[in-house]
């Protein structure tokens, strides 16, 4: 039996304690404006109704690799792990931290500030894209919606789990919008 869902924190964030039984790969589903204290929340396909908020060195790597528009994040992968070096006040408490990013082709180093004045390179790994192997041929199903936004809406859903090459999702998310215009 698998333990690793009753040490879960009870929280409405993803903490380093989430990740004691090993690194979670997963797709970002959105993300938003947080707080004052914790400006960014990403929302995670593998921890549904809680939310990343990303360390501001964390958010410092996702920029220098993806770039400052969030928007373009939603749908990629990252993979993230429980850092127990990391310090607060002082203190090795253990943080949430990423290895592996999707869209990078090469490891990615970043100079990060690791106390006032002193900085030290991190690494982030290319994490590689899942092929799809659904044996689907989407375009001819986008042609059987009949611009039904339903059912576009259900064959985006299912191209995007299946990891449908980003072609055919820009594809039927671009007849979406059109029969949203339509109706």
């Amino acid at each position: 039996m698998d333990l690793s869902d009753s040490i879960q924190a009870n929280s409405e964030q993803v903490n380093a304690d989430d990740l004691l039984s090993g690194p979670v790969t997963t797709v970002i589903t959105a993300v938003e404006k947080g707080t004052a204290d914790q400006p960014v929340f990403i929302h995670l396909e593998a921890f549904p109704g809680r939310t990343f908020r990303p360390a501001k060195s964390v958010r410092r790597v996702l920029v220098h690799v993806w770039g400052k528009e969030s928007s373009v994040y939603v749908g990629r992968s990252i993979t993230i792990f429980n850092d127990p070096t990391v310090k607060w006040a002082g203190q090795a408490v253990g943080g949430v931290r990423l290895s592996h990013v999707s869209h990078i082709t090469e490891p990615q180093e970043i100079p990060l500030t690791i106390a006032r004045g002193k900085k030290s390179p991190f690494v982030v790994q290319p994490l590689a894209q899942p092929k799809d192997t659904s044996g689907r041929d989407w375009l001819t199903e986008l042609t059987t919606t009949g611009g039904d936004i339903d059912l576009i809406t259900a064959l985006g859903k299912a191209a995007k789990q299946a990891h449908a090459a980003p072609a055919i999702i820009a594809v039927i998310t671009q007849a979406y919008h059109d029969a949203k215009e339509e109706s």
